[in-house]
């Protein structure tokens, strides 16, 4: 599926891509959005990782076993879809065009490998990536996580250092302070108020 660009569809709803490395605070800022009272549809990543004992089946994840998930590629369900860590992650495509369809907003949480992914199917999508302070602090934030190995945390803190260099693919970079969301959260709604008003008045980004 291609999602229609909003240069041919001026007024609808945005599709916005969150993105970042593991442990920068997607989650929590996304949280924090809805709690802000911002209107989105969230979509929900299929995966075939474990679910954590906080997590549950079509909140935080749809858990499909890599059979069901195999067959959801085989039936061009996904608008992308990668293995990360050994897990199968993908964006069903039903989650983004319900939603447009519906006239809703849309965010979409992703890793960088899925956002340079999406950059090809939706690349009218606005791109924001969440950045920590430091890589010492997303190290302690992986950590205080609790819930990887500590050789997990050693290669997403590898990881992370890697896709720090893609962030100039990203039409917006914001960098997560953990002990103020409601800071990060209040910019990605500036970004959204600054490409809903962009778009309305037709003018491209520089």
């Amino acid at each position: 599926m291609t999602v229609k660009s909003n240069r041919e569809t001026k007024g609808k709803p945005l599709v916005v891509v969150i993105s970042g490395p593991s442990g920068v605070g997607k989650d929590a800022t996304i949280h924090k959005l809805s709690q802000s009272g911002a209107r989105f549809h969230y979509v929900v990543t299929a995966t075939t990782r474990p679910k954590r004992q906080n997590e549950t089946h079509g909140i935080d994840y749809y858990f499909l076993s890599e059979e069901d998930f195999k067959n959801k590629i085989k039936q061009d369900e996904f608008l992308e879809h990668a293995v990360v860590y050994g897990n199968y992650y993908g964006v069903l495509k039903s989650e983004v065009s319900d939603a447009l369809k519906k006239g809703e907003d849309v965010i979409i949480k992703v890793d960088v490998q899925g956002a340079n992914s999406l950059k090809k199917t939706i690349p009218d999508a606005v791109f924001i990536f969440l950045v920590a302070p430091s890589i010492d602090d997303l190290s302690e934030r992986l950590k205080r996580r609790n819930a990887d190995p500590d050789h997990h945390v050693s290669l997403r803190i590898a990881k992370a250092e890697e896709e720090m260099l893609s962030k100039d693919m990203f039409d917006y970079v914001i960098i997560n302070h953990r002990d103020n969301l409601a800071k990060t959260a209040n910019e990605v709604r500036a970004v959204v108020a600054t490409e809903k008003k962009r778009r309305k008045l037709g003018i491209r980004r520089s």
